[in-house]
This record gives C-alpha cells, structure tokens and sequence, in this order.
C-alpha cells in the first residue's frame, strides 16, 4: 500500500484539544497566541486553538514583509476575522532593516529569511509574556523530522498542536474543520523570500514526503525497499533520511557534556 494511514479525524481533534487544554492548564496560561501566516498549518491550529480555549482567549498575529504575497497577508486577517478572535498585524521590514543596517553583513538571502522567522517569533512571544499567554506552534510532522523550519524562528513555541501530523494528515484534518478551500489550495509558501515555495525548496511534493517519512519513522524499512515500493530513485529517499538524521539537533535541547565528579 503506497498511502500512509487514514486518521480517524474526529477523534484526532478531539484528542489535540484536549492536549492544547491540559497544557494550558498545567501552565496557569490565560490564553493562547499564535502567528497567522494565511497558511494551512497556522490556519488550522487557529482553528484548534478556538475550541479548545475560546476564540476570547486567542489572540493573533498577522506579520507581513514586502516578500509576502498579498493573498497571505489577507487570508491571515480574514482567518482572524472569520474566528473572531482579538489580532494585530504588524510589518516586520522596519525591525529586519534596522537589524541589517546595524549588523553591516554581507546579505545572505538564507540568513535574512531565518531573521525574519525569529524576528516574528520575538513578537510573538513579546505578546505571549504581556498576556500570560502560551505561543501555539504550528509545525507539522514532515517539516519538523526533516528540519524545514527556522531554529528558534517558526520552530520556536510552547506546545506544537499538529506536530504529530504529516502535511497530508493537517488536509485532511483542514477539510474535515471546513478550513476555507483557497486556503488548502494554494501552494504552501514561507514567504521568505520572492516566489519561494515549500515544496521546491523540499525537492519533492509533501505527498511523495509524507510516504517516504511514513516507511522510514514508523515502519523501520530500508531505503532501498522505500524506493522500490515507491517506484523512486534510491537517491531521493537516502536525501531525506539524512535529512532527518542531520537535523535532529534542531528538535532537541541543547545538548551539553556529562561533568566530572572527583573521587576522594
């Protein structure tokens, strides 16, 4: 079988709210905040957020720059409007210029596309501290394994609701919450730069993705007997198992050497 396994979608929900509550609870947290880039994953997790603490305990955070598209910036406000939760938007090339023109580095289109991830990030966590908020993340499972996010930039949050999600489980889950279809549709995009795409950054579709990432993680099975099942080249899916392996530190805590205790 070449699918990954279907979710059992109401149960699903029901169990990651339930998650988001107990969280939010153990941390003594009002609410939650979480950064709305008009895009399928911090769509849905608004979506979860809502039910699992109230849409008056949501707040959001619209945070465009000149290489966002114009539909983002409105899907992100139009999803905080539909939810009728409090939000703000805010641009972020003021605060990215002043960076630039205060560090005097070459540009690397790569380094400034990571600052701008952490510099929304610092605002969202500017919020989540004025208001005893926690920060939603809104990773899902494929980008998170193989490290396709930004290190204390969009990786940065307090609990991760659909962090256990392959990218074709957060469609499904989206269609099964009545996620608005254009946003589904449109091709997932970081923004982080001109006519940047997910998926050719990836190299591949998260369909193809998510079935490699499901035989590697879950099933244990060897790259060659991946690529057969799959009918790839062997090169793609060795491409993404060291992926996954070489960016494992970017999921952990940092990690530190055992001390020494002296015998005497």
């Amino acid at each position: 079988m070449n699918e990954i396994p279907k979710l059992d979608l109401e149960k699903t929900k029901n169990d990651i709210v339930e998650f988001v509550q107990n969280k939010v609870s153990e941390a003594n947290a009002n609410g939650l905040v979480i950064g709305l880039s008009g895009g399928i994953d911090s769509t849905l997790a608004a979506y979860i957020a809502c039910e699992a603490v109230g849409k008056e305990n949501v707040f959001g955070i619209v945070m465009p720059s000149t290489t966002t598209p114009t539909e983002d910036k409105l899907h992100g406000t139009a999803i905080a409007q539909s939810l009728g939760i409090n939000y703000k938007e805010m641009a972020i090339d003021s605060i990215l210029n002043e960076f630039l023109s205060v560090a005097q580095l070459e540009e690397d289109k790569l380094a400034i596309g990571n600052l701008k991830a952490r510099i929304r990030m610092s605002i969202i966590y500017f919020y989540a501290n004025s208001k005893n908020y926690l920060v939603s993340g809104t990773g899902n499972k494929s980008e998170i394994v193989i490290g396709y996010f930004t290190k204390h930039g969009d990786g940065a949050c307090d609990i991760e609701p659909i962090g256990d999600l392959y990218k074709t489980d957060v469609y499904e889950l989206a269609k099964y919450l009545n996620v608005p279809q254009e946003i589904i549709n449109k091709p997932p995009r970081a923004g982080l730069w001109n006519n940047q795409t997910d998926e050719d950054e990836i190299g591949m579709t998260y369909e193809l993705l998510d079935k490699i990432l499901y035989r590697h993680i879950e099933k244990d099975i060897d790259a060659d007997s991946i690529a057969d099942e799959l009918e790839i080249d062997v090169d793609e899916v060795n491409d993404i198992i060291a992926r996954v392996k070489r960016n494992q530190h970017k999921s952990k805590v940092p990690e530190s050497p055992a001390k020494t205790i002296m015998v005497i």
